[in-house]
């Protein structure tokens, strides 16, 4: 079978690295089409994967459409060379899979992506989200599992910890730190939101400090105040830093997600509200979410200092994590199969309402 996958953001990278892996190695032949946004293009090169590049990544609302538009274009160009038997992911190989007359299966687990699921959900067969999602679809075509999408990539059966990376920062398996995210607020779905309060950062920084390191990783530039906590590493290793860390502070859904996965505890700030992340808090206990302007910095704060002050805490963590592995499944192999016996997958996922 012919697949063609759409990368458009670092995320995407890792989670798709192990499927089309597994794909490549049941005889399929896959065409990755990429976007150049942050590390993106590394991580494919690192990785060792061919792609084709068609695109960028476009600030404002008025030039993501006339880029979309133009990534369209060049998408259907390499569509009609390469003649794929079915397209994943992506709004715009949704609407080169309706032109070109095969299948289309998206995958979401952001409720709050409505541009991106507007402009894709008419012209897509099938989206797969977690069973956590809050977001409703026709469906006909909404297929829900049971697990997460970092675990994909940090599921034990892909993901080994590699703990050189403590080494390359001069920090050992017994020192305690603390790995603070800032995002951007650059993408369509941040419109309107917030995290912290940068007026009484600094400040919350140095209550940190009185319990470990603090490493600091930002999509925006850091103010001066902020760059002696800058991490400086490879963007493969950030999940061998994650693993290994006392806890896990951010505005980023996605990190937070993947350091509770890890088995390090999560405190997102963002008045953003996601599914998995309601879940990993409620039911594994593995997450806290604050998203309430006004207080949600206070209250990470109050969170974070009580929660290193227990000497036991990362072993808490990884037990944890532990009860959430053995509940939910291998992303990666459900996604594998899923695509490679479409459609009969979906009608087997029909018969049993959810993957198990």
């Amino acid at each position: 079978m012919r697949i063609m996958v759409r990368v458009g953001h670092p995320k995407h990278v890792h989670f798709w690295k192990n499927i089309i892996k597994n794909l490549e190695n049941d005889g399929h032949e896959i065409k990755i089409v990429a976007l150049d946004k942050d590390v993106t293009l590394y991580l494919l090169d690192v990785y060792g994967f061919e792609y084709e590049l068609v695109g960028k990544n476009r600030k404002g609302l008025i030039k993501k459409a006339i880029g979309l538009i133009e990534d369209d274009l060049k998408i259907l160009k390499v569509a009609r060379k390469f003649k794929p038997d079915i397209l994943l992911a992506g709004t715009s190989l949704a609407h080169i899979s309706r032109l070109i007359r095969k299948p289309h299966i998206d995958f979401s687990d952001t409720e709050h992506a409505y541009l991106a699921t507007y402009l894709s959900l008419p012209f897509t067969d099938v989206i797969c989200t977690p069973s956590c999602f809050k977001g409703k679809f026709n469906s006909k075509k909404h297929v829900m599992y049971n697990g997460y999408e970092e675990l994909a990539y940090l599921h034990p059966n892909y993901f080994k910890p590699d703990p050189s990376i403590l080494g390359d920062l001069g920090l050992s398996k017994d020192d305690k730190f603390i790995i603070m995210r800032f995002v951007a607020w650059k993408a369509s779905h941040d419109i309107g939101q917030q995290g912290f309060e940068l007026g009484k950062l600094l400040g919350f920084v140095k209550e940190l400090e009185k319990f470990g390191e603090v490493l600091i990783t930002s999509e925006a530039e850091l103010k001066e105040d902020f760059q002696k906590y800058k991490i400086k590493i490879p963007p493969e290793k950030m999940h061998d830093l994650l693993y290994y860390a006392t806890m896990y502070i951010g505005e980023g859904a996605a990190m937070a997600s993947e350091s509770a996965i890890l088995g390090t505890p999560a405190i997102y700030v963002n008045t953003q509200r996601l599914g998995y992340l309601d879940e990993e808090e409620v039911k594994y206990g593995l997450a806290y979410n604050f998203s309430n302007p006004k207080i949600a910095q206070e209250q990470a704060i109050k969170k974070a200092i009580e929660l290193l002050e227990d000497k036991d805490l990362k072993n808490k963590w990884q037990r944890k994590r532990e009860i959430m592995l053995k509940e939910k499944i291998d992303v990666t192999k459900f996604m594998t199969e899923f695509i490679e016996g479409y459609p009969k997958s979906l009608n087997t996922w029909k018969k049993n309402n959810i993957w198990m």
